[in-house]
């Protein structure tokens, strides 16, 4: 099942929510920042761990945390491509940020991951295009998944929402 709501992803239930985090994993604005501030210094401790094995999280890549003080139990940290007039894989390497963010929660037996809107914000990719390619691998990861049986796209701000509930 796929669904859109309008609000805030640091309330869901879901096992896990996505963090539409950046590559040094140390936290930031928009809804990294909201997730750091609200999941407490554990996620941050917890990054931190995976940042000195791994140096980092690359674009189009995931990791994954517990949700510290937030509802859901796990976070799963995503980095989506600055838009850049869409000649530099953007397309391909946010694709890989949701196919990437799911196989994390089926290797983890998650049955339910919330998305915000993944670099809609500051990294500029266009709203319409960003929920197509957000939508489109979602419907193709979930034709084959064994665990996740919902995904939930929460969107902060209302031009997403509308644009996510006509193409769904």
């Amino acid at each position: 099942m796929i669904s859109v709501k309008q609000g805030d992803i640091t309330t869901m239930t879901t096992d896990a929510i996505v963090n539409a985090a950046n590559s040094s994993l140390l936290g930031g604005g928009g809804v990294d920042g909201a997730i750091h501030r609200k999941g407490g210094p554990q996620i941050l401790e917890e990054c931190k761990v995976i940042r000195n094995k791994r140096g980092g999280c690359a674009t189009g890549e995931a990791v994954i945390t517990s949700g510290g003080l937030l509802p859901a139990k796990f976070v799963i940290h995503t980095v989506g491509p600055v838009w850049h007039g869409g000649n530099h894989n953007e397309k391909q390497l946010l694709a890989n940020a949701y196919k990437n963010s799911l196989k994390i929660a089926e290797e983890k037996n998650l049955s339910s991951v919330a998305f915000p809107n993944i670099s809609t914000g500051v990294y500029g990719f266009p709203k319409q295009e960003a929920a197509e390619i957000a939508i489109s691998s979602v419907k193709e990861f979930m034709k084959n998944a064994s665990s996740v049986k919902e995904v939930i796209f929460v969107c902060y701000d209302e031009e997403n929402y509308e644009i996510y509930q006509r193409l769904l």
